[in-house]
């Protein structure tokens, strides 16, 4: 019988993650058996693994969807950071990220090293100025951003797993963002406070009464498909597509959501508003795992800190 160890990274709905010839692939969990702690102990005596990373050698790298400077930046790396890698494609490096999810890299801005395990490892030599932390203020003094929670009143946005109506999703973590950004030193408006109609008219034209730094319009995806998952973010001008990229990336960082990226759309609100603004839609309430971590304190904990680090890196 052929039999073949593999390392597990996530599962879901009765499959696995792994890798095979540095390619994502997915396995039906019945056709895997879990080896024991003492299968795994033979096999760590009879066979010496080296496991090949890479470490960042420069400050600020982003970390692409694909190999190519043309794909969308999902996050990114500090000196001295130190991935495992995966595959290797021209001049990229895909590595391995937490959660299971994976990641290109410019293999220009890394060193390559291998650890056995036995704890060993090559070290790559690494100037010490490319070791210089990056400097980050960690505040938002003086800026002002408007949050709206979408949908209100006669508007209930999209309609989830159990009847759970978006409009009573976005408030509550509108609130978490609002606490955490102002915790940063920031201003901040909230479009609607409790279960009312503001139209979309209304939603731009308050923050256009202020002098916006950001608008971000807070909101949960539905679709027919179970199985679509994950959080995206959407932008209509140039400045709200850099503010996008920060955002997303930290999101991206921080939750462990499925990243859709980054989108050009014409919505009203993201049109007409003089600020830049983004539109971020975070999570599925039709997909049973989007929904479950959706309504938990640590996932608006975890989207308060996202928001704010990705807006703290966008006007740095």
């Amino acid at each position: 019988m052929f039999s073949r160890k593999l390392k597990v990274f996530q599962e879901q709905y009765g499959w696995v993650q792994t890798y095979y010839q540095g390619k994502e692939a997915w396995i039906a969990k019945h056709h895997l058996i879990p080896l024991g702690e003492s299968q795994v102990s033979q096999v760590k005596q009879a066979t010496v693994l080296s496991i090949e990373t890479i470490t960042i050698t420069a400050d600020g790298v982003n970390i692409r969807s694909g190999p190519a400077e043309e794909y969308p930046v999902i996050g990114s790396a500090s000196s001295g950071k130190t991935y495992e890698l995966i595959h290797t494609e021209g001049n990229w490096h895909k590595v391995s990220l937490k959660g299971g999810k994976t990641g290109w890299v410019a293999s220009k801005l890394t060193n390559k090293s291998a650890v056995n395990n036995s704890g060993n490892s090559e070290k790559p030599k690494i100037n010490a100025k490319t070791l210089s932390p990056k400097k980050q203020s960690g505040s938002l003094s003086d800026r002002h951003i408007v949050l709206d929670p979408g949908h209100g009143g006669r508007d209930p946005g999209a309609i989830g797993l159990g009847g759970i109506y978006e409009k009573s999703l976005t408030p509550p973590i509108a609130n978490r963002v609002a606490d955490r950004l102002r915790n940063a030193g920031a201003n901040v408006t909230i479009t609607r406070e409790g279960d009312y109609y503001v139209s979309l008219e209304q939603r731009a034209a308050i923050s256009n009464s202020h002098n916006t730094d950001a608008f971000i319009s807070l909101h949960f995806n539905a679709y027919p498909i179970l199985s679509a998952q994950g959080i995206s973010t959407f932008y209509y001008s140039r400045p709200g597509q850099q503010l996008a990229k920060s955002v997303q990336a930290s999101l991206y960082s921080n939750v462990t959501l499925y990243n859709r990226g980054v989108k050009r759309e014409d919505y009203h609100v993201l049109r007409n508003t003089a600020a830049p603004a983004i539109l971020i839609e975070l999570g599925f309430i039709t997909n049973p795992h989007d929904l479950n971590i959706i309504q938990t304190v640590d996932y608006e904990q975890q989207v308060a800190e996202a928001i704010t680090s990705g807006l703290i890196d966008y006007f740095n």
